[in-house]
């Protein structure tokens, strides 16, 4: 198979989709969500046949229970992904919605109508269920996706791509409207990257090597992130409750995502709540770094941080702590070290807490909240398609609205420029 010219075909007939989801009502591409719905639940001996399939060969060329967990499909995960679907579907249509529309001195009206990106190149790693969740986003905006999975899940993945194709079929869509790449040769995914004639966006999630090498061959608009360090900034005038709760929280509530505080800047008049804190943390089995200044006020840290923790994204039970003057420093710090993903001040004081949530330039930037609710979900956004850090064309995380665009409608009645 020569895989360029099997891509370009996919790209071809992904592009024709696409014009057909995007002119479908509202109704039909809600109804191709439930019939996918409802074709998982009939396909879930095959889908999870398929995935154990997938495990064993994890297991037998050596993947880490870390892996395995996220490649496992179970039947609670599946409950999951149907409850999912029902969610995304009972989301407002973004698709069609005219605003800012106002009579300009001419006497033509001009406004901004929502509209879909068009075809999403999707290219990602281990979790089959990135399978389900992006395309029931994609096509609820009226787009097409083509979904690269990882070489690892290719049965799980095949296998939900047979569910997507039932459910598409049920409603009346085009079936090429959620496409598995059905093989694992890389080549594909660099097939992928350079194909802007049918491709419009390209949305990869995994690991480091997956982001760089997408960054460095795209010819393609991609929405990404490369690191989470996100960091939480316990101000001189914070609640020292609130304080420790929310950097625990941010820290220990989950330590694989993207969203987890990875360094905790505390400013100097606040070094008497650390004892307690860090005595916290290590006893949830949180190895703790820190500064000198950090390592003094708490003698239980042990372990200098050093300047490369400070750009590190750990993805582990390990935090770095720096003490600094104040929100100054603390702001330097993060415009230094930041991945531009999340960073949250604790404080009562308003005026500090306004300045902090303006002049800081990340994605997400919280008042007294714990990083961890940079998400699509806890945003209110339903399934999010992913993070992107960047400032083009969306920023942090990305539902329905970041996979669409905007085009002029312009009124007139027989109207001609003088």
């Amino acid at each position: 198979m020569d895989i360029r010219v099997a891509m370009a075909e996919m790209g071809r007939a992904a592009r024709d989709a696409a014009r057909v989801v995007a002119a479908a009502s509202v109704e039909q591409r809600n109804q191709a969500l439930v019939e996918i719905q409802q074709a998982l639940a009939s396909d879930r001996d095959r889908i999870l046949a398929a995935n154990a399939q997938d495990l064993e060969a994890g297991r037998q060329n050596g993947l880490d229970a870390a892996l395995l967990d996220r490649l496992a499909v179970t039947p609670a995960r599946l409950d999951v992904l149907e409850e999912g679907l029902s969610q995304v579907a009972a989301l407002p249509d973004p698709i069609g919605e005219i605003s800012d529309e106002r009579v300009m001195p001419s006497g033509i009206s001009v406004g901004t109508m929502r509209v879909p990106l068009g075809v999403i190149g999707m290219i990602y790693e281990s979790r089959p269920n990135v399978t389900i969740e992006a395309a029931s986003l994609c096509l609820k905006a009226g787009n097409a996706v083509i979904l690269r999975g990882g070489s690892e899940a290719i049965h799980s993945n095949t296998a939900l791509g047979a569910s997507l194709a039932s459910g598409l079929s049920a409603a009346d869509l085009p079936v090429e409207a959620a496409q598995v790449v059905p093989v694992v040769d890389r080549a594909a995914v660099g097939a992928l990257l350079t194909m802007p004639d049918f491709i419009d966006l390209v949305v990869p999630r995994g690991g480091k090597g997956l982001i760089e090498r997408v960054m460095a061959e795209s010819q393609v608009a991609i929405l990404k992130h490369l690191d989470g360090i996100c960091h939480v900034y316990i101000d001189s005038e914070a609640d020292a409750g609130k304080a420790h709760r929310i950097a625990f929280n941010a820290k220990t509530q989950r330590y694989g995502t993207c969203n987890t505080m990875e360094t905790l800047l505390v400013a100097k008049a606040q070094t008497g709540m650390l004892p307690a804190l860090v005595t916290a943390l290590q006893e949830e089995g949180v190895e703790v770094r820190g500064c000198d200044v950090a390592r003094v006020a708490a003698p239980a840290i042990t372990i200098a941080a050093t300047e490369a923790d400070w750009a590190t994204e750990y993805l582990a039970p390990v935090l770095s702590i720096k003490v600094v003057d104040g929100v100054d420093e603390a702001m330097a710090h993060i415009a230094r070290y930041s991945s531009d993903h999340t960073e949250s001040i604790v404080t009562e004081n308003q005026a500090t807490a306004a300045r902090f949530l303006r002049e800081v330039d990340s994605g997400s930037v919280m008042h007294n909240a714990s990083t961890r609710f940079a998400d699509g979900f806890e945003y209110g956004l339903g399934a999010e398609i992913g993070i992107s850090t960047g400032k083009l064309h969306a920023r942090g995380p990305v539902g329905l609205e970041g996979l669409t665009s905007r085009k002029y409608i312009v009124r007139g009645d027989g109207h001609i420029r003088q």
